[in-house]
């Protein structure tokens, strides 16, 4: 488990107020776009997207289309995060809610570029990671994936850090079950 990349640098010019200009924004963008979408292209993976290009593109849009409302360029990282955990688990239910309503049952087949983000020797911790709650699942995934501090995993998930904790020692206790099991 790697580490995330380098802190995306923001530069004073690209402050995210009424003075910044088109361009300026654009190449903010293109930067955070090119730093940072593997980052968050694995996110969406490690939680369950089946389509985590689609994901982490409309996470850019929500940013491009919000990026007045952005009081401190430094937030769009997290902000871009909190997206893609919040288009997953509205994705999500909605599955749920679709499957509970389907007639016919149509086995689920990962997409080219979910196997080939995964190595080998990842895919039997991605299996129990599937197998988790969504929150906990999610808060392993920020934590150990992105290395985010607990107050980052709260604001992304929205929750306390008491939460956070909760899910995380909850997640890793039934990961360590699970690939035990599997030896």
């Amino acid at each position: 488990m790697n580490p995330p990349g380098p802190a995306f640098p923001i530069t004073p010019v690209a402050a995210a107020d009424a003075t910044t200009t088109d361009t300026e924004r654009d190449a903010v963008l293109s930067r955070l776009f090119r730093d940072h979408y593997s980052a968050l292209l694995r996110l969406a993976v490690l939680l369950g997207a089946d389509d985590a290009e689609d994901v982490v593109a409309e996470a850019f849009y929500q940013l491009y289309r919000r990026w007045k409302k952005l009081r401190d360029v430094e937030q769009a990282l997290p902000y871009l995060r909190s997206v893609v955990v919040n288009l997953l688990r509205m994705r999500l239910r909605h599955l749920q809610v679709a499957r509970k309503h389907a007639t016919a049952v149509v086995d689920g087949v990962e997409s080219a570029e979910s196997e080939a983000l995964l190595h080998d020797d990842q895919r039997a911790l991605v299996a129990a990671l599937k197998g988790l709650p969504a929150r906990q699942r999610e808060a392993l995934v920020l934590r150990y994936w992105l290395g985010l501090r607990e107050a980052e995993i709260a604001a992304t998930m929205d929750i306390s850090a008491g939460a956070v904790k909760s899910h995380t020692s909850r997640g890793m206790a039934a990961l360590n079950r699970a690939l035990h099991r599997r030896r």
